[in-house]
């Protein structure tokens, strides 16, 4: 199953379900004006029933501030629908970023989006009707 992605002037997230994941690609820079535009595919994904996540950061060249707090506070909406969130994220800079924050210790982190989807997670992280679906190339 795909979703559409959502796009900001410059930016877009790419959102796809692969084994019992949904895997959302922020490629661009998350700074102040891309961090919103990820939350809110994070939070419509959730208001349609899923409830786990990947983030994957395998191609986003920056991460500030503002972007440690999207990820934050996309945590807490997950965690409050019991659902889980996974990073996938092999730069070392990132997670650098993520240790100087305080957070390298408080998500599950993972080299690729392909180790974070491994094992699907323990309860169905998509909606009723969705689980049935299959892979296919996500729709920008």
């Amino acid at each position: 199953m795909c979703d559409q992605g959502f796009a900001g002037p410059y930016e877009s997230v790419v959102c796809h379900v692969t084994n019992g994941w949904t895997v959302v690609e922020a490629n661009e820079e998350i700074d102040i004006a891309f961090a919103p535009v990820v939350r809110a595919a994070v939070v419509q994904r959730l208001a349609e029933g899923h409830r786990h996540f990947v983030l994957d950061l395998c191609h986003t060249p920056f991460l500030d501030s503002m972007g440690l707090g999207m990820i934050v506070a996309v945590a807490k909406h997950i965690k409050a629908r019991h659902g889980s969130l996974r990073i996938a994220c092999s730069s070392e800079w990132l997670l650098h970023v993520f240790s100087l924050g305080g957070l390298r210790h408080a998500y599950s982190f993972h080299d690729s989006v392909e180790q974070a989807i491994a094992h699907p997670p323990v309860q169905s992280g998509l909606p009723v009707g969705l689980a049935g679906a299959t892979e296919g190339p996500p729709v920008q």
